[in-house]
């Protein structure tokens, strides 16, 4: 790891989600002297703005860096012992960022949502890293932190109770209120627009095990169209963060060394409700999946505003099945919009690495599996996550 002179570089503070990171460090931690923490992106006068914006100290250290210009980038890094990186599309602007982390040892986190990028990413600096000591850890907002540790949380529960980890787990979003952001809708453009060019990429997308090299598990359920689960009462629909968190999930476990098993099963789904009217609703989050990234998305920059995530929340629930058909469910809420929440997460996420987590081995981890029930408690000490057994 880098001994630096700053913690935590929030790199793209200028963006929506990046803003909302910057926002919460320079409210929360404003009177920990040893937090040493700055803001980067590509202009200073930006980054003053926005540091005046939200509240930070003037003395908010502010570091000129842009994906465009590699010699910025690297200068930056040199500065920390971890980046938060906010600039996406990270298959756009992000590759020379990972790779700078991973030749100099320096911590690497990020809120991604792009499975091509990361697996490219980790077949070409997973060695690199393990060798320079940089950890590097995707994914570690909404996508997918909430759902990786829900899996494990649950799968904890299962193992006390039932005396072995469940084979099946099912992930089903109970409620969640929020909308997406620019960068969100672009960062899937971007993948799709990758695919188009480059037709082998979709057997990546399409599957399960992207992001465990190597290894290839047992068939997976879809979960490509409305469905009625006898289990829970309620039709489900297709859930179109599920296309990356299942992978991460799936490499939680490998990364872990298999603690649910070689043959386990997950997916993820939204409960719509009963009846007629259960049907209808799950054929409707069909045709709105389609919509959120279509010609009306917002654009990079935009993205819902104090008020709408404020309001905000998620209800995750957990369904852990034996093989002998004994069950354990658990739910993860959040107490924020998706964006609100992972502004939180991500900080904390970088935090626990740096105070709670220090002794996590080198390599491209996700941050549930390396950080564990570490990270459940300070998500719950800090960051407005509940985990909870249900009857």
């Amino acid at each position: 790891m880098n001994s630096s002179k700053f913690d935590i570089v929030v790199y793209g503070a200028t963006g929506f989600t990046g803003q909302l990171v910057a926002e919460y460090l320079a409210e929360h931690y404003k009177g920990d002297g040893s937090l040493k923490w700055a803001m980067a992106g590509r202009s200073k006068d930006k980054l003053a703005a926005v540091r005046d914006a939200i509240g930070a100290a003037a003395d908010t250290p502010l570091i000129v860096a842009d994906a465009a210009d590699p010699a910025s980038v690297k200068a930056m890094v040199e500065q920390t012992k971890s980046v938060i990186a906010g600039v996406g599309p990270y298959q756009l602007y992000g590759s020379d960022l990972v790779a700078t982390c991973a030749a100099t040892g320096t911590d690497y986190l990020d809120y991604c949502g792009e499975p091509i990028w990361m697996r490219q990413m980790i077949d070409a600096h997973e060695a690199q890293a393990k060798a320079s000591g940089a950890r590097v850890m995707f994914s570690c907002g909404f996508d997918s932190l909430p759902f990786e540790l829900g899996a494990f949380f649950v799968q904890t529960e299962a193992k006390r109770v039932l005396g072995v980890p469940a084979s099946r787990v099912k992930g089903r979003v109970r409620d969640m209120r929020g909308t997406l952001s620019g960068g969100t809708a672009a960062s899937a453009k971007a993948t799709f627009d990758a695919v188009a060019k480059d037709l082998s990429l979709i057997s990546i997308l399409n599957d399960p095990f992207a992001l465990t090299p190597g290894f290839s598990g047992v068939r997976q359920p879809r979960g490509n169209k409305p469905v009625y689960e006898e289990d829970l009462q309620s039709w489900a629909a297709p859930f179109m963060m599920a296309l990356i968190n299942t992978r991460n999930v799936h490499r939680s476990n490998m990364l872990m060394g298999f603690p649910y098993g070689r043959e386990f099963v997950y997916d993820e789904m939204v409960l719509t409700g009963p009846g007629d009217q259960g049907e209808a609703n799950a054929k409707l989050v069909m045709a709105a999946n389609n919509e959120k990234t279509g010609p009306n998305a917002r654009k990079p920059g935009e993205g819902p505003s104090k008020e709408e995530r404020e309001n905000g929340l998620y209800d995750l629930l957990y369904v852990a099945i034996a093989p002998d058909g004994g069950q354990v469910r658990a739910s993860v809420k959040g107490d924020r919009d998706p964006y609100g929440s992972t502004s939180k997460m991500i900080s904390e996420c970088a935090i626990c690495l740096l105070r709670d987590a220090p002794d996590v081995p080198a390599g491209i981890w996700t941050p549930g599996a390396a950080m564990q029930h570490k990270l459940i408690k300070r998500l719950v000490d800090h960051a407005g996550l509940t985990f909870t057994v249900e009857q």
